[in-house]
């Protein structure tokens, strides 16, 4: 019989997962500090990347150092913000945000995977208006009334605009310029989002032909894989796993 992935080798598969989302993070970090002030009590979009990289553990001084990066102390001024527009297998629209020192690197991968994958880049605005700019915050309540109906209460105390229900989850949506509010407003209710973020939310699901389902998923961890993308946003109704 073979033997199973040594504890070496899945310790290292996890501290190379490891590594990429703290690549990622610290770009985050490092553009949210240069469009806005340096100390996240002045900048929200900060002080949001900065409480994502702490629960993921990245350490006080890991951050630190993104952040003088990002004022431009330490390196970094050529981090930038890009944001494509594509489509993917069965004409799922997409959103690709990146954080990149160097867009023509940046634009060959994303076009690379998109078209390997049956896709292709759009231009700006192709996509962008089937997606609204929201608040969103996840709470994983098992499908249980009482949950739910906690998390509905407390949200539209804390000013929400919606709940919605859905695969064992209630999901919290706020205008974007309220979400640090909600969030926190939530936090003191004694509530823990399973995720939480400012994101592109589509304004409908698509259904995913069955023959372009395993070709989008494979897409979408390519993309998730690149060190330059920070985050895609689709309009697939992908099946629950």
């Amino acid at each position: 019989m073979g033997r199973g992935p040594s504890i070496e080798g899945r310790k290292n598969a996890e501290d190379a997962k490891r590594a990429k989302v703290f690549t990622k993070l610290i770009r985050e970090i490092t553009v949210a500090t240069r469009a806005g002030v340096v100390d996240p009590a002045g900048n929200p979009r900060l002080r949001a990347a900065v409480d994502k990289a702490l629960s993921a553990n990245m350490t006080r001084d890991t951050i630190e150092r993104a952040i003088k990066r990002g004022s431009g102390t330490e390196g970094g001024a050529d981090m930038q913000e890009l944001r494509y527009e594509g489509y993917g297998p069965a004409g799922i629209a997409l959103i690709i945000d990146c954080f990149t020192d160097n867009p023509t690197r940046t634009v060959a991968d994303v076009r690379y995977a998109l078209a390997k994958h049956g896709g292709n880049l759009g231009t700006s605005g192709s996509v962008a208006f089937q997606f609204t700019r929201c608040g969103e915050l996840v709470f994983a309540t098992e499908d249980k009334a009482s949950a739910e109906e906690f998390v509905l209460e407390s949200a539209l105390e804390a000013g929400a605009d919606d709940v919605i229900n859905e695969h064992g989850e209630s999901i919290v949506l706020c205008a974007p310029e309220n979400f640090e509010a909600v969030q926190q407003a939530l936090i003191d209710a004694g509530l823990s989002a399973v995720h939480a973020g400012v994101v592109m939310r589509p304004n409908n699901r698509v259904e995913v032909p069955a023959e372009a389902l395993e070709s989008l998923q494979d897409l979408l961890e390519k993309l998730d894989s690149l060190d330059d993308v920070s985050d895609v946003s689709h309009n697939a109704l992908l099946p629950v796993t």
